[in-house]
């Protein structure tokens, strides 16, 4: 994608911003309402032993947010090579650098 304003770049970025702010979204309901609004409501059960309610606060939230992560990372390299941005169309590093000291 050599221009940056065209509008496969546009779309690219459209798909990149819906797929960044549905992830932050459910980070939010999993963190904020999950582990603070809706606390009182998950304490009347129970997981490994303790009120779930408090459990979505110290651990659960975490837990999630390194699954989103891996979610983003998965669908982001599926976004790259929809758009041909992938790594993969990218020389290697080792080339970068062969050709950068035979220039010298």
């Amino acid at each position: 994608m050599s221009d940056s304003h065209g509008p496969q770049a546009k779309a690219y970025w459209k798909e990149n911003i819906r797929l960044v702010l549905s992830l932050l979204s459910i980070w939010f309901v999993v963190s904020f309402g999950m582990g603070i609004l809706f606390a009182d409501a998950l304490d009347e059960f129970r997981f490994y032993g303790f009120k779930f309610g408090f459990w979505m606060a110290q651990q659960g939230s975490i837990f999630c947010f390194v699954i989103l992560i891996f979610i983003y990372v998965y669908k982001m390299k599926k976004l790259d090579h929809k758009y041909g941005v992938d790594e993969d169309d990218f020389a290697p590093d080792d080339a970068y650098y062969k050709n950068k000291e035979s220039e010298e």
